[in-house]
């Protein structure tokens, strides 16, 4: 698929490329990035380079991968990273995060509906499905104020730097947004009494 920009009232996501490597490096140098993430740590300029220049566009172009760099009206200064990863059957795993002097202005839940709006739209895609490690708070934050319902705790569902952690898990379904649904849902029912 070729690369798409989507706007919000504040934001501009479009894919990221050589012209935000240094963006991107610089951002990520932030150790909270490098805690919660799965960016490699430390972050390098090859690791940036390898990132904007060759990931994403590879994702976009295999359909498995579709990066957004979240940037202010204009395109040019980067508020964090946003990406959708295609998982079966019909999900993708929506993965972010904000550069530090952007954080809790709302940027990245926007970023994150808005997204998710596109997935539903564009992609085979029923369910995005959001997760963290426990304890990364500001993450599950995001979660909640873009919607998603959290779903409770996996245990040893992450593999970060060599060893299993639980994380946090949660979701949000086209109807969520006021949308239908490609595939029909049939939630479980309580039992009556």
């Amino acid at each position: 698929m070729e690369p798409v920009t989507l706007t919000t009232d504040r934001l501009l996501l479009r894919t990221v490329g050589p012209e935000d490597t240094d963006a991107v490096h610089a951002a990520a140098q932030d150790a909270d990035i490098q805690r919660w993430t799965t960016v490699p740590s430390p972050y390098l300029p090859e690791h940036a380079r390898s990132f904007t220049q060759q990931l994403v566009p590879d994702g976009w172009a295999a359909d498995s991968m579709f990066t957004f760099g979240v940037f202010l009206p204009g395109g040019r200064e980067l508020t964090g990273m946003l990406g959708l990863t295609m998982r079966p059957p019909g999900t993708a795993e929506i993965g972010f995060w904000a550069v530090k002097e952007h954080r809790g202005r709302g940027y990245t839940a926007e970023a994150a509906v808005a997204a998710s709006r596109w997935a539903f739209a564009a992609l085979p895609v029923d369910r995005v499905e959001w997760r963290a490690e426990v304890g990364n708070h500001a993450s599950r934050a995001v979660a909640r104020r873009a919607g998603f319902t959290l779903e409770g705790t996996l245990r040893a569902a992450l593999d970060h730097r060599g060893s299993r952690r639980d994380c946090w898990v949660g979701s949000l379904l086209p109807s969520d947004l006021g949308l239908e649904s490609a595939t029909p849902y049939l939630p479980a029912r309580s039992p009556q009494g």
